[in-house]
């Protein structure tokens, strides 16, 4: 579950895209409750989004870049998979993802394996949270991290990525299925060697993320914990987080060159105005390679385009 503050114009937005699914009745303060497969979307008059249910990651991903506030409900993340009290100083895979919530460009996830040996020279190359790196810095570091610890990179393409929601595969499920198959692919990379831990940044709760790949040939369970911030809690995350950036960085440039001209990260009012111009001069089918075509950003650009 997540909360977002949204101003009373975000939030009569909002209604306008929900409109078919909106139920008849609120709660209390409510202006509106809608009920999408896998979330339910509840607005308040103050301002609070809700977003509960197993895709609620979807659809807060359409609305967050317009949010002034994000509020995670802690007592639900706390559950971190028996996350041992001693992992930063432990040999870890960690595994990492970005792209999710930027209209253009694609899903990247990453894992890394560190072990203690490497720890002090990743420091000294400058790892730390990517949220802290500015772009050139990331593909800086990330030339030399790859150089020297084992790791997996997987990227989704749009193409495939409105392909799989569009079959009603939930971001979610997109991410943990990726995760999955980055760790399993270092895992075989790595042999004989095993790591200590598993340590994927915790994106839902575990039993969540392990129900998503009910169904898949190979699941890998042993060993792996979750923990939000995982940055933080281990180089591996780290490390992860800034390889999988680097990807999607070089992916997202290839894609303004396609485009002819410069594409904003993120989901903004900018990413609106790229997009229809994208619509302008290649017709609506190009958001199918170039976009998240579900986000909200289609819609406004759409109606951009049209001016």
């Amino acid at each position: 579950m997540e909360v977002i503050i949204v101003t009373p114009s975000i939030i009569e937005e909002m209604k306008q895209h929900y409109q078919r699914t909106i139920q008849p009745t609120v709660p209390q303060g409510g202006v509106f409750l809608a009920k999408e497969p896998g979330c339910t979307i509840t607005a308040y008059k103050s301002g609070k989004v809700m977003f509960q249910g197993s895709s609620f990651d979807r659809e807060v991903a359409k609305w967050k870049n317009n949010a002034t506030s994000v509020q995670k409900k802690e007592t639900k993340q706390k559950d971190t998979g028996n996350l041992p009290p001693n992992i930063s100083s432990l040999a870890v895979i960690g595994s990492d993802e970005v792209g999710t919530g930027d209209y253009f460009g694609p899903m990247v996830v990453a894992a890394a394996y560190v072990p203690p040996s490497k720890f002090a020279l990743l420091k000294e190359l400058g790892v730390k949270d990517s949220k802290d790196l500015k772009d050139e810095q990331i593909c800086e570091i990330a030339k030399q991290i790859i150089q020297v610890v084992p790791y997996s990179l997987l990227t989704l393409h749009n193409v495939k990525y409105n392909e799989l929601q569009q079959k009603g595969t939930n971001q979610g499920k997109m991410k943990a299925l990726l995760h999955n198959q980055a760790i399993s692919h270092l895992l075989q990379k790595m042999q004989p060697e095993k790591p200590d831990a598993i340590l994927i940044d915790q994106f839902c709760q575990p039993g969540v993320y392990f129900n998503y790949l009910k169904g898949r040939p190979t699941v890998i369970r042993e060993r792996v914990c979750f923990s939000t911030k995982a940055e933080g809690v281990h180089l591996a995350v780290a490390a992860a987080s800034i390889i999988a950036r680097y990807a999607f960085v070089r992916q997202f440039d290839e894609l303004s060159k396609q485009a002819g001209f410069p594409l904003p990260k993120g989901a903004g009012k900018q990413v609106d105005q790229a997009a229809a111009k994208l619509i302008r001069k290649n017709g609506v089918e190009a958001l199918q390679h170039f976009t998240k075509y579900h986000f909200a950003n289609t819609d406004k650009a759409l109606t951009l385009s049209k001016k």
